[in-house]
C-alpha cells in the first residue's frame, strides 16, 4: 500500500505531496527533509529502490522532477511502483502536454485531481490514461 507521494525538484523543494497515512505537520517536514536528501545525494548508477524508516521507497527523475513514492516496507513490488510512477508522469505529460515543474506549481489541484484518480487511499485503483483524464476534461467541460 502507498504511505505517500512526493513531487521534488533538484533543488529539493516539494512541489506536491499527498499523505495516504497521518503524519503531524512536524514529522511531514522532518520525513521530506531527510528523505529528499537522501534520494538527491544518490548517484545515476544507484538502484532506485531503498529502506528508510518502515518505508520502502522507490524515486524516479523525470527531467527536473523527482517522484518518490513510499510504500509499506512488506509485500509491495518495486517494480509495480516504478511503473506507476512512469504512468503517472505520461498521464501528466498528455495532460500538460510536456509536464514541467512550472506545470506542477501553477495547476497543483489538476496535479492533484489526476493523482486522486489514479490513487485512492494508498491503493492504486486506475492506471488507463484515457479513463483518467476523461473525468478532468468532463470536470473543465462542466465549469465552463
Amino acid at each position: 500500500m502507498i504511505k505517500f507521494i512526493l513531487l521534488v525538484n533538484k533543488q529539493g523543494q516539494t512541489r506536491l505531496s499527498q499523505y495516504y497515512d497521518y503524519l503531524s505537520i512536524p514529522e511531514r517536514v522532518a520525513l521530506e527533509g531527510e528523505l529528499i536528501r537522501k534520494c538527491l545525494s544518490r548517484t545515476e548508477l544507484q538502484c532506485s529502490f531503498m529502506e528508510y524508516r518502515q518505508y520502502k521507497v522507490i524515486y524516479r527523475r523525470y527531467a527536473s522532477l523527482y517522484f518518490i513514492v513510499g510504500v509499506d516496507s512488506e509485500g509491495e513490488n518495486e517494480l509495480s511502483i516504478l511503473e506507476f510512477i512512469h504512468t503517472l508522469v505520461e498521464t501528466l505529460d498528455k495532460y500538460f502536454e510536456n509536464v514541467c515543474e512550472l506545470d506542477i506549481m501553477f495547476n497543483l489541484e489538476k496535479a492533484h485531481f489526476i493523482l486522486d484518480e489514479m490513487v485512492v487511499n494508498g491503493c492504486i485503483l486506475e492506471t488507463n490514461k484515457t479513463n483518467i483524464l476523461g473525468s478532468i476534461y468532463l470536470m473543465e467541460k462542466a465549469s465552463q
